[in-house]
């Protein structure tokens, strides 16, 4: 088993900043930017679970839940990933994420 705390201690910290964010922050690029990485992550675990299978998307749920839907979308990604390095490129994926959402 990999140990995952670093990323999900890195998207916890996301999404508390995502939580803590104006409205304004939300809509110019925030909310989209942890939709997109919810997607991408959920997509990866479902890529794991089920090989070959056809990933669903991740509805968007609104800006407001943006933050839960990235944070639910990493720990059902740190329960599948087996390896250090998937682990690393996962938390990048978290901090390019938010300093693009600017938060």
């Amino acid at each position: 088993m990999v140990d995952t705390t670093r990323l999900t201690r890195a998207v916890d910290h996301f999404a508390d900043r995502l939580r803590a964010a104006p409205q304004s922050r939300l809509q110019r690029s925030a909310a989209a930017e942890a939709l997109a990485l919810a997607r991408e992550f959920a997509r990866r675990a479902q890529n794991l679970e089920a090989p070959g299978s056809e990933p669903r998307e991740m509805p968007d749920a609104g800006m407001f839940a943006a933050a839960d839907q990235v944070t639910v979308a990493v720990h059902d990604l740190a329960l599948v990933l087996t390896d250090e390095e998937e682990v690393e490129e996962a938390v990048r994926l978290v901090e390019e994420a938010q300093k693009r959402a600017g938060v």
